[in-house]
């Protein structure tokens, strides 16, 4: 088995987007003989699922406000919270069988034994994929099956910033029908809640290296098989960061078909704006309210379709006409804003 550390030029990188990538380019292009695990932690960071509407999991606009990246991952599962307080660990496997099941007791079998060494004695696993501690949640994984390899993973949740968490997972408590897979909320608690006595002061990266020697069986770094990623490695990392996950479309625009409403009061009167988006782009539009124009909105709803719901984007298409023929003194940074929030 080897360890893999997000670490370029002797540099660790806490990025939990740089993290995905490194995963998923091992999983396609490594093949060193043995299994291989893959630590992290990252700055705040929310990831979605690979089959979930990023827009109706996440608080955008708060993330924003708060500098909280979004990232959306190759496995399916809910919509997770990371940071600095999470000790994540990821695993490529290679099967015997192509057919392979999803088997996440097998995954989280060691890991449970490490917990109780750890003073959780009551650490179970609960449901499809969470760890349990006297009903709440510690810990949740994910995993998939491609190619005869498995991918899977999960996050110790060592330290919960429990404002951060809520604000940027709670879904907007506006109007939207959508066609993707919801997250279910759980009670979740600190593990270090948990822990005995002697690793209740551990750092988060304490308990990452702690975590590591218990995966391996090992006493020292020394006794842990690792393999530092090349420049060619990293070349191909960076290409998959370019084109997957700091990319707009494979964020927003493999969120599926969805329908919404944005409502808002202004100087003009109320606006009312209904969009059927698909694959992150606006399929058709319709705006309501009680504003006064004098030409045919309608015009409006055109410019807005076919447009990637992206603020830049937005602002672009609404530039090409003049505003106060339709909707009076309202500015397109408005309209934006309303349909973003």
């Amino acid at each position: 088995m080897y360890l893999i550390e997000v670490k370029r030029n002797g540099k660790y990188i806490y990025d939990g987007a740089v993290a995905l990538a490194v995963q998923v380019y091992a999983q396609k292009n490594l093949f060193l003989g043995e299994d291989m695990v893959f630590p992290y932690l990252t700055e705040p960071l929310v990831q979605v699922g690979r089959y979930q509407n990023a827009r109706e999991e996440a608080n955008l606009e708060y993330m924003k406000e708060n500098g909280i990246n979004l990232v959306r991952r190759d496995t399916g599962g809910g919509t997770i919270y990371l940071d600095m307080g999470g000790v994540n660990f990821c695993f490529v496997s290679d099967n015997t069988s192509a057919s392979a099941d999803i088997n996440f007791d097998q995954m989280y079998a060691p890991a449970i034994e490490i917990l109780k060494e750890l003073g959780l004695k009551n650490v179970e696993k609960s449901g499809r994929n969470d760890l349990h501690v006297d009903g709440k949640k510690v810990s949740g994984g994910a995993m998939n099956v491609v190619n005869g390899r498995t991918y899977s993973g999960y996050s110790l949740l060592l330290d919960i910033d429990e404002e951060k968490m809520e604000k940027s997972l709670k879904p907007n408590k506006k109007k939207m029908e959508s066609k993707g897979i919801k997250s279910v909320r759980s009670r979740v608690s600190a593990l270090r809640n948990h822990l005995d006595e002697e690793y209740k002061n551990l750092s988060s990266i304490e308990f990452s290296e702690l975590m590591i020697l218990k995966i391996f069986g090992a006493a020292d770094r020394s006794e842990v098989k690792t393999y530092d990623l090349t420049d060619e490695d990293w070349a191909g990392i960076d290409q998959l960061m370019a084109e997957k996950y700091s990319n707009w479309e494979w964020t927003f625009g493999k969120s599926p078909r969805f329908k919404y409403s944005r409502d808002g009061r202004f100087s003009i009167g109320t606006l009312d704006i209904t969009l059927d988006v698909d694959g992150g782009i606006i399929q058709h539009a319709k705006i309501y309210g009680d504003f006064f124009g004098n030409q045919e909105i309608r015009t409006v709803e055109e410019v807005l379709e076919g447009v990637r719901l992206k603020e830049e984007d937005l602002l672009s298409a609404l530039s090409s006409i003049d505003l106060s023929h339709y909707l009076g003194s309202i500015t397109k940074e408005e309209i934006v804003k309303l349909i973003l929030e």
